[in-house]
């Protein structure tokens, strides 16, 4: 990348220290040293040292080009000062100087402090805290020597003073390493020292946490500031001999130099990330927050943390000899200064929204959305302007016509309002206003329909291919071009990325006016590219489609059933309904190409739509109205919207089977069956309707000889409770259905039903409606003559419950009139099952003198047998009762004929106090105690524990025994 690609850096000013700061000419300087430090948002303390001695303070304002202040000057020695501290936290600056260190505040105002037990220094280095170390004073909880110094006193002292802020450094001094804790209390700083063997030759040191990094001409090493035990990093080639270390974010981080090569590793020693590669060998390094600049061959080259060097800056017109780079330690500050022999050059570093801009404007979006985000991970941008760098970046994509790409960053956007893409769909619309004007760099037009953005796109393409035939630089994406579809295929590109974007952002948090557009113009945007079904599952879902602005256009585009599905949605019944109406009743193919499933009529389609709505519908008029056009294409529908439990307030019975259409049978009578048992209606009119409807059905069914009626009449007569729920899972004919509720409903009037089946040959049904007039003698009579089913009239006689309706059937049997002939079998089947229980002198009054003597004589003699039995049997058992009364009576007097013999000595078996003359009580195990004891017991058990109220006592006797 060329020194003006991409522009991180920017000059601040050039100054002259020694002009400045009013030197005479006659002593010139030379600059060995630079140190920044960033004091303030408006001001940051520039620190120059000198091959002199000499220590100048300049302050400059980091957004000002010209507002440089001379501050200070002091000597610090009469030899060159190689390196300058600044430790803002005790205010401080330390300052190498022919190898002592010196201690001087901040703005050079108080005296210098040499540290004199300090000699012979060749390097130092300030300590690096990560968030996670642990504050602590390892010198004096861990140190083996301690020393203390103020700044008004140069001799060490043991005392320990309350301290506010500290910090450290460790310096270099011979083979060892000497550790620096520097105190300020009360404006005086005291010193903590701590020494610990080393290696000869350190030329580069770095401290983080607890990790002293030091460099050789033999390699890096890690030393331990709490034990002082070394570990070799790695080893350096014998031809290199300048090491160089720095930490870098704030400690998180130390790069270690070989020649042109950056190696970075944690606080631990550890590799961590790739290498960088510069293109010269660094003289110096230091930090502009995420960025690194290197000088070297008299430039500044500022890399990314990624080994891409952004920008390089030529200072060799600033003067000759090398370059020193100064920056902030922390690498937080906004500015660097980089100094020849005899000026320093100020450098801050550009905005990062020029930066994004600089690669923008020259259509870099990958590099500038690369940028921004590595920005962000480093703290310096917002995760907000990250966002709104992805919209800029969608939005100038979206212009040359990389829609898919513009419509990635948009939803990468959590910023960017979704009302901002409604101009592309429509220029002027009810929601234009909430468009918000002016939100970014202005690097794009403002939005336009698409077809006029594909259009510009195209003539501005057009033109830049001619300057590029030309010989001009046109900056044209030759891969793009190569593939450039049509302008129809543009547009429905561009269509297609929108929808996705107006998708997806239909599960954002979203105004309701904003939520609005978002579903109308998508709609808009389906109806243009045709996407019936996307149509129709949008309109048919939860939306907030404005229904006025696309009734018309669905309606003349021929979309009626999405018009019907949103009117749906919307609450709008009456309009949907109407719609589904009018596609059932015209269903050209033009009127239904919006669907491809053949399967099932487009009639019945219309009508199930239609009937999901009624269904969910309480306006009676509403449902009543298409309930006829829904029976007429499907009557499984129509009664379903009839016994909906969907809707809050249901239909009423009377207006609905007004409103049935007399012919639609099924009709009527499902909704009656569901009133009735579903909603368990006691209205005895609808039991009523609902019977004679099935009996007309049932009358019907018997004249087209349906076999319903052999199988009916093949059932068990009456059908018992049990069977009947087994019956109705099962499916059923109009008869069964029919003598079943015959049966299990009281409601209905039977008089009415009678006059309907009266003249047909629906005998069990009869029979069940007289039952339920309790005319006994007719339900016999169509049992055992009619139908011949001698188990139900067997069965009907056991019900009843008396003697004489199995006579009465005896009598039916032999004797059924109207010139039939007797039932013989009937009879003896009758009597073998029941006669045991009958009168037999009834009986045989009964028996017809045509009956054959061998059918009935078998049953006849076991009668007299069982009488003559059960007879007997009943004087057993009176006469058994009347010897146990007999025995109970004999024992209960032997009982009350017990005597008992007591004397002077006689004791109550409970309080064992004397009885004499007084009252006793004596229990049926011969335990006697005295009348208060009983009274105080009551029923309790007597002395020998027997409970005589639960354990009843038994005297064995002639006939009963236990």
């Amino acid at each position: 990348m060329d020194s003006s690609s991409f522009t991180v850096l920017e000059q601040l000013t050039e100054l002259d220290p020694a002009r400045v700061a009013n030197l005479p000419q006659s002593t010139p300087i030379t600059i060995r040293s630079v140190a920044i430090f960033s004091k303030s948002e408006s001001e940051t303390l520039i620190y120059v040292g000198t091959g002199g001695g000499k220590l100048i303070l300049l302050s400059v304002n980091p957004s000002l080009s010209d507002a440089v202040q001379f501050v200070q000057l002091i000597s610090i020695s009469s030899r060159l000062i190689e390196a300058i501290l600044v430790l803002s936290e005790i205010e401080r600056v330390l300052v190498l100087s022919d190898g002592f260190l010196y201690l001087i505040d901040w703005q050079l105002s108080l005296p210098v402090k040499k540290l004199g037990f300090l000699k012979e220094v060749t390097a130092i280095a300030r300590r690096f805290r990560t968030e996670s170390s642990n504050v602590s004073s390892e010198i004096r909880e861990n140190g083996n020597s301690s020393s203390e110094i103020t700044e008004d006193s140069a001799e060490p002292s043991s005392s320990d003073t309350h301290y506010i802020n500290s910090s450290f450094a460790i310096a270099v001094m011979g083979k060892k390493l000497v550790v620096i804790e520097m105190i300020l209390s009360d404006n005086n700083v005291n010193v903590h020292l701590k020494e610990m063997p080393a290696f000869d030759g350190i030329k580069a040191v770095g401290w983080v946490n607890e990790s002293i990094f030091v460099g050789n001409s033999n390699g890096y090493f890690l030393v331990s500031s709490e034990t002082g035990k070394s570990n070799d990093i790695f080893t350096l080639p014998e031809s290199f001999t300048n090491p160089k270390l720095k930490p870098l974010s704030k400690g998180e981080e130390v790069l270690l130099l070989v020649d042109n090569l950056g190696v970075v590793i944690d606080p631990q020693g550890q590799p961590k990330g790739g290498s960088l590669v510069f293109r010269c060998m660094p003289d110096g390094v230091c930090q502009l927050g995420s960025y690194l600049v290197i000088s070297g061959d008299r430039k500044l080259e500022i890399y990314r943390r990624n080994g891409e060097c952004v920008q390089s800056v030529d200072v060799g017109k600033f003067g000759s000899g090398g370059l020193i780079l100064g920056g902030e330690e922390t690498g937080k500050g906004e500015m660097v200064a980089v100094a020849t022999t005899s000026k320093v050059i100020c450098y801050r570093k550009a905005s990062v929204d020029e930066q994004i801009k600089a690669l923008l404007k020259k259509s870099r979006y990958r590099e500038a959305i690369s940028l921004a985000i590595s920005l962000e991970l480093d703290g310096e941008i917002t995760k907000r302007t990250l966002s709104f760098v992805h919209a800029q970046v969608g939005f100038l994509l979206f212009f040359d016509l990389r829609f898919e790409e513009a419509v990635d960053h948009f939803l990468l956007s959590e910023e960017m309002d979704p009302s901002e893409v409604f101009p592309f769909i429509m220029q002027e619309n009810r929601w234009s206003r909430l468009v918000s004007p002016n939100r970014y760099w202005a690097l794009h037009p403002p939005p336009a329909p698409l077809e006029e953005v594909i259009d510009a796109a195209l003539a501005r393409i057009q033109n830049m291919v001619f300057l590029k035939r030309a010989g001009l630089d046109a900056n044209l994406d030759e891969g793009f071009l190569l593939n450039l579809p049509s302008r129809a295929d543009l547009l429905e590109l561009a269509i297609r990325n929108i929808i996705r974007y107006l998708v997806a952002s239909r599960n954002k948090e979203l105004s309701p006016e904003v939520k609005e557009g978002v579903d109308t113009l998508l709609m808009y945007l389906y109806r243009a590219l045709d996407l019936v079904s996307e149509m129709e599952n949008l309109a048919s879902s939860d939306n907030n489609c404005v229904v006025e602005e696309l009734e018309v256009l669905l309606n003349n585009s021929g979309h009626l059933r999405t018009l019907a599905f949103l009117y749906g949605s919307k609450g709008m019944d009456s309009k949907s309904v109407s719609i589904w109406r009018h596609l059932a009743r015209n269903y050209a193919a033009t009127l239904w190409r919006e669907t491809g499933d053949h399967g099932t009529s487009n009639e019945r389609k219309a009508a199930e739509e239609a009937s999901k709505i009624l269904q969910f519908s309480s306006d009676e008029d509403l449902v009543l109205e298409h309930l006829t056009w829904i029976s007429d294409i499907d009557e499984d529908l129509a009664v379903t919207i009839l016994i909906s439990e969907k809707r809050t307030k249901q239909l009423s019975p009377e207006n609905v089977l007004a409103a049935i259409d007399s012919r639609k049978v099924a009709i009527r009578q499902s909704y009656l069956q569901w009133l009735i048992e579903d909603q368990e209606c006691d209205d005895p009119q609808y039991h009523t309707l609902y019977a004679l409807s099935l009996a007309r059905s049932a009358l019907e069914e018997l004249a087209m000889g349906s076999d319903g009626t052999e199988r009916a009449e093949r059932s068990n007569g009456i059908l018992s409770e049990d069977c009947i729920d087994e019956v109705v899972n099962d499916r059923y004919s109009v008869r069964e259905r029919l003598q079943l509720f015959l049966q299990a409903s009281d409601l209905y009037n039977p008089e009415e039903l009678l006059e309907v089946v009266n003249d047909s040959e629906l005998w069990l049904e009869k029979a069940i409606l007289y039952r339920k007039m309790g005319q006994e003698n007719i339900v016999l009579q169509i049992l055992a003559l009619k139908l011949e089913d001698s188990e139900a009239a067997e069965q009907y006689c056991a019900e009843i419950g008396r003697d004489d309706a199995y006579i009465q059937l005896l009598d039916l049997y032999l004797d059924p009139q109207n010139g039939r002939e007797p039932m013989f079998t009937a009879a003896v089947r009758l009597l073998h099952n029941h006669g045991e229980s009958l009168d037999p002198l009834q009986v045989l009054e009964k028996l017809s003198p045509e009956m054959p003597l061998q059918l009935a004589a078998d049953t006849i003699l076991r009668m007299l047998r069982a009488r003559v039995h059960h007879h007997r049997q009943g004087q057993i058992v009176h006469s058994m009762s009347r010897a146990i009364n007999l025995d109970a009576k004999l024992t209960r007097m032997e009982e009350r004929s017990r005597h008992v013999q007591l004397n002077d000595e006689s004791m109550c078996d409970s309080c064992h106090a004397r009885l004499g003359t007084k009252l006793f009580v004596m229990y049926p195990d011969n335990s006697v105690v005295c009348y208060r004891c009983y009274r105080n017991q009551g029923e309790s058990p007597s002395t020998n524990g027997q409970f005589f109220k639960k354990n009843v006592s038994f005297r064995p006797g002639w006939l009963v025994t236990r």
